[in-house]
């Protein structure tokens, strides 16, 4: 008998799968193994599992996906993903979808996953929130996400920002993004405006205006202070002419009624005076009969 001890020594750097290389169980995925049954994680074949529909990421950068997938085939599965149980041998992801993308690249066959009972509504508010928390997902796949939960899981602001863990002012500016136009939405998406940039554009009402600081911002790479300082000093320039312009208007206005009255009192009946900023208007001098109108045509020496 050879006292050579077994080499596992490869089989942990693999990750928990390896470990179970020469499990009986190994070609029955769907069944909870006795190594891991105190923590609740199962082996699952990657065929087993579907893709998460309700999955809060859109977009894998593929390089990012391919390096986690080299890291994979070294260290193996460092954390379990999380699926649900839709039927024998077949269950869909809750969250974790990088891992799973990244394992196939790796080429491994099976994964390590949690499994749980959820409905649809669950099961969306369970992968939003565990992405949401766990995933380094952009600003406005945050928004999304927050949008989502808001609209189809019936939450409140308030009941959002207890469960993501974020004070209701955060998560109202994470929302404000999806008002933006949809070419700085997608910038925010790819990632060429921060979080910072985008939320000093909010502030910006003239759709053209915030186009064009966005440009500058990207062109110039901007930092997010002086993008908050090109809004600033354009709100405070609309400020400042809206209050010139109000005095104008002031002023205007006590104009036009100062004549109408002194017109009132020449022709001994009510004038109504109509003038606009360019000073084009009207005069109206009303009468009522052809006495009056004769009299006021005398003022005017026109008979």
């Amino acid at each position: 008998m050879s006292d050579q001890k077994p080499n596992r020594k490869n089989a942990l750097g693999r990750g928990l799968g390896a470990l179970l290389e020469d499990s009986p169980a190994k070609n029955k995925p769907t069944e909870i193994l006795p190594e891991v049954a105190k923590t609740g994680i199962f082996e699952i074949s990657l065929e087993e599992i579907q893709v998460n529909p309700y999955q809060p990421r859109i977009h894998f950068d593929k390089d990012a996906l391919q390096e986690l997938a080299e890291s994979i085939k070294v260290q193996g599965i460092i954390q379990p993903i999380t699926v649900r149980k839709l039927a024998p041998n077949e269950y869909q992801l809750i969250s974790g979808e990088r891992r799973f993308q990244a394992s196939k690249l790796a080429g491994l066959t099976q994964i390590p996953a949690y499994v749980r009972t959820a409905n649809d509504q669950q099961m969306l508010e369970m992968a939003l929130i565990e992405n949401i928390q766990r995933e380094n997902l952009n600003a406005l796949e945050i928004a999304h996400s927050y949008q989502r939960l808001l609209a189809e899981c019936n939450l409140k602001q308030e009941e959002l920002g207890d469960r993501v863990g974020k004070n209701r002012t955060t998560v109202n500016n994470y929302l404000r993004l999806l008002k933006l136009p949809p070419t700085i939405q997608a910038a925010i998406r790819d990632q060429q405006l921060f979080m910072g940039h985008a939320r000093a554009l909010i502030n910006v009402e003239d759709v053209e205006k915030q186009l064009a600081i966005f440009k500058k911002a990207v062109e110039e790479e901007l930092s997010v202070r002086k993008v908050e300082a090109l809004v600033k000093a354009l709100n405070e320039g609309k400020q400042e002419k809206e209050t010139s312009q109000k005095g104008l208007d002031h002023v205007r206005k006590y104009e036009i009624n100062k004549i109408q009255q002194r017109l009132a009192s020449h022709f001994g009946t009510k004038v109504a005076l109509k003038a606009d900023e360019k000073n084009r208007g009207e005069i109206k001098i009303p009468f009522n009969s052809a006495t009056d109108l004769n009299r006021i045509l005398e003022i005017l020496e026109i008979i």
